[in-house]
């Protein structure tokens, strides 16, 4: 058996998230129909995670098995030929047998983008999320240095429907840097891993911080609270992408 490792870059914008899903278009299930009407037999891609709906990846990484040796250069220029423009993979490479996107990953880097500027420059609309409200960016980074280590980030995760409570909410978040850009500044976010939706959540937070709609000092409050009731609605999609899965 041979076993494959794609990078994976998409505009999340018209998926339903990165997972297969019933009655519903996903990144990964487009990614996978493609491949198996190119080799021609049933196959099945594992992912280093999920994304949610509308949130996009610049370095998402999977692998998948084949049971024979294939023409990588070719297979990458059918693949990008056959899927839709807002789908891409970037690379293609034959890896260990022990490999496993997702269980082999030591951390991932998200990113989260804003434009501050007065009119929004149309070709970034869809990835920046526009602050039309004063914003103290200051501020904002001040209270990223409350959210780094190893914590319990319970408040900052949305439970998924199949579950009432986290198994681990225990997270690593190694660092994260408000940095300068075109139009505004990005939140770049570095862990060992992500809970579901806890990136969205933060920055929702730190934007009610920014917005002086909630104080620095009750922030560490949230993580005592471990209850997801305790802060705002999460970011919206559009600004977040997956940057990089580190192995």
């Amino acid at each position: 058996m041979y076993k494959y490792i794609m990078k994976i870059a998409y505009d999340g914008s018209r998926y339903s998230g990165w997972q297969i899903q019933p009655n519903a278009s996903s990144i990964q299930s487009e990614i996978q129909k493609i491949l198996e009407k190119v080799l021609r037999k049933p196959i099945s891609i594992q992912g280093s995670g999920r994304t949610d709906q509308g949130v996009h990846a610049k370095a998402q990484m999977a692998h998948f098995e084949f049971d024979e040796p294939v023409d990588i250069k070719k297979l990458l220029l059918s693949l990008n030929g056959l899927l839709s423009w807002d789908i891409r993979i970037k690379e293609i490479a034959e890896i260990d047998n022990d490999f496993h996107a997702r269980y082999s990953a030591k951390g991932k880097i998200y990113h989260y983008h804003f434009w501050k500027e007065g009119v929004i420059d149309p070709m970034f609309f869809p990835y920046r999320l526009h602050m039309r409200k004063p914003i103290d960016f200051d501020l904002i980074k001040e209270a990223t240095k409350c959210f780094l280590g190893k914590n319990d980030f319970t408040t900052f995760a949305n439970l998924r429907e199949s579950k009432k409570v986290l198994k681990n909410p225990i997270r690593d978040l190694r660092r994260l840097d408000l940095i300068k850009q075109e139009g505004g500044y990005r939140l770049e976010f570095e862990g060992n891993g992500f809970l579901y939706k806890m990136v969205r959540n933060i920055v929702g937070v730190l934007i009610e911080v920014g917005q002086k709609r909630r104080s620095l000092e009750s922030i560490e409050k949230l993580f005592g609270d471990k209850d997801r009731k305790s802060i705002g609605a999460p970011a919206p999609a559009k600004g977040l992408f997956l940057q990089e899965v580190l192995y």
